[in-house]
């Protein structure tokens, strides 16, 4: 599909989607006026995501770069017509009347500080995966959106693709029949970051700003941009980022609602000499009892496994196991596999690019902000707080050297100390994330 099928297919999409019932902040014909914070690549692509519906504007942007709020601004008066207003502060667009909701696409480390404070303002919020930096955040996540009663829907698009709502479903049926584990795969091929000296903070950037609730530190190329993923004060290494889609579909498909009993993950940073902190290789497995869920993180060369392709280098998707086959999916279809001799007797294919990328996504949750209904967010903040959680869990694992028993009804380790002082952080004043929200 062109560019303007997709533009025309979002405006359709979004006209049928957001014409429900009157909220109680929206009139019926009113637009939903959008204030997007964090505005590097993925910032970008809410733009573009956003711009061509029509019941949607970009009323707002923020960034603490300079320049990236200036490229930002012109975006959006080319694709909508408009300037919309630009912030270098978050909590100045949230402080904002003007603006419904907020879409945050900034660094993992802010995601929940920020997604706190947009509710406490009372707008609704998009919030980019991982839902949060840690474990006690996610918590916090979750009684923020009940005691302020806002529409959260985080970034886990897959929840509203249709082909993989199909195959859950398929799933649930029996498809496979009984479901005995699921394995995501992040083979995501990373080059080396090499190795960028400290250097003083370019002019255009707040690195206060950008640091927010981790320590600070002197600012080099590596731990801005893209590269922050790598480190973990601001990111949770390629199980939070890519991996936390594969987990969530993972766990969906498993229909696990809590965390799992135990945990276990082993894994390093292999063959590079660079700055990176995090492990480009990462093997983690989490026991429910009756099933078991198994994720895996490989940025070097590899090979693809149980019949996901490799799609430029890439072998990204979900492999189910069940007493009468297999099913696998990814972003592009699904397909299942029956029987001893694994014999496939289904390939679902994605019909469009629109059935898989951001764009439905995104219009679910700006129906949810009209209705008031929390059904049109497919990825809650529940979901998505339960599927980072158990990144974390792993990175911890990772990270201690241990197998770690869980409470899962306390949201803890059992009889670990150090382990449990890892499901938090230390907090970095004004930019803290409360005990009580």
């Amino acid at each position: 599909m062109n560019g303007q099928g997709r533009r025309g297919f979002l405006k359709s999409a979004g006209a049928a989607a957001i014409s429900g019932s009157a909220s109680r902040i929206l009139g019926a014909n009113e637009r939903v006026n959008v204030g997007i914070v964090g505005l590097g690549g993925r910032g970008t692509d809410h733009v573009d995501t956003y711009a061509p519906l029509e019941n949607c504007k970009i009323a707002a942007v923020c960034d603490v770069n300079q320049a990236a709020g200036e490229r930002a601004v012109a975006r959006v008066e080319k694709l909508q017509g408009h300037k919309p207003k630009a912030y270098s502060d978050m909590r100045q667009m949230f402080a904002d009347q003007e603006v419904d909701a907020v879409s945050i696409a900034t660094p993992n480390h802010w995601h929940a500080l920020a997604a706190i404070w947009a509710m406490q303002a009372g707008k609704d919020v998009y919030l980019e995966k991982p839902a949060c930096h840690n474990v006690f955040e996610g918590r916090k996540l979750m009684e923020a959106r009940q005691k302020y009663g806002r529409m959260v829907q985080v970034g886990s698009q897959g929840r509203s693709h249709g082909h993989k709502i199909k195959a859950m479903q398929l799933l649930r049926d029996g498809v496979i029949g009984k479901l005995y584990m699921a394995k995501g795969l992040c083979y995501k091929r990373r080059r080396s970051i090499g190795h960028t000296p400290d250097t003083p903070v370019p002019p255009g950037i707040n690195w206060d700003l950008f640091l927010g609730p981790a320590q600070m530190k002197p600012f080099s190329k590596n731990k801005f941009a893209y590269n922050w993923h790598w480190f973990w004060d601001t990111g949770n290494g390629d199980i939070g980022n890519q991996g936390a889609h594969e987990i969530d579909v993972a766990r969906w498909g498993l229909a696990q609602g809590a965390l799992p009993k135990s945990v276990v993950s082993t894994g390093a940073k292999f063959v590079y000499d660079d700055d990176q902190e995090t492990p480009n290789t990462q093997l983690c497995s989490f026991d429910y009892g009756d099933c078991e869920l198994v994720f895996e993180v490989r940025g070097l060369i590899t090979t693809a496994e149980g019949g996901l392709p490799h799609r430029g280098g890439n072998v990204i998707g979900d492999i189910f196991y069940g007493s009468e086959g297999c099913l696998v999916i990814d972003y592009a279809g699904f397909q299942v596999y029956k029987g001893e001799k694994l014999e496939k007797v289904m390939d679902e294919k994605a019909v469009e690019k629109e059935d898989w990328d951001t764009g439905v996504h995104m219009v679910n949750f700006l129906r949810a902000v009209r209705t008031r209904d929390l059904r049109y967010c497919t990825a809650g903040i529940e979901e998505g707080v339960l599927s980072a959680s158990l990144c974390h869990l792993a990175n911890i694992s990772c990270r201690t050297g241990r197998k770690l028993a869980v409470d899962p009804a306390k949201w803890e380790f059992v009889g670990d100390a150090e382990a449990n002082r890892m499901l938090t952080r230390d907090y970095r004043a004004p930019y803290v994330v409360p005990e009580r929200v």
